[in-house]
């Protein structure tokens, strides 16, 4: 049976940019992370094991999240990579980013950016 595990309002803080005060004070971002996936019927037996572990996928962006970039395509397209490289369980990735308070000049209260990656 398929399903997502997902991962909604994941806050960091981080240095991504395309100018240079973005990458050296940094800036909130919030995440939004869906990874659809094949549940083993051991996950429906209360086991772990049928499923992808919500901890791990946290780890995952929270790794690149601390590798600065300077445009969000970048980053949510790293994620995505990432997620799919490490769970071979997952069938797709749906990632959301949003930056707050970007620099554009006017008042904007987050600029965001989506991607959905298929095996």
């Amino acid at each position: 049976m398929t399903g997502k595990v997902i991962l909604e309002g994941l806050e960091f803080h981080a240095y991504h940019g395309v100018y240079a005060h973005e990458r050296s004070s940094g800036n909130k971002f919030e995440l939004d992370v869906s990874v659809e996936t094949e549940f083993g019927d051991s996950a429906f037996h209360d086991h772990l094991s049928g499923t992808i572990n919500y901890e791990d996928i946290y780890a995952v962006v929270k790794a690149e999240m601390e590798k600065p970039s300077k445009l969000l395509e970048r980053v949510v397209h790293s994620i995505a990579e990432k997620i799919l490289s490490t769970f071979p369980e997952a069938i797709s990735v749906q990632i959301s980013i949003s930056k707050f308070n970007p620099p554009i000049g006017g008042v904007c209260k987050k600029a965001s950016v989506t991607i959905n990656k298929r095996r």
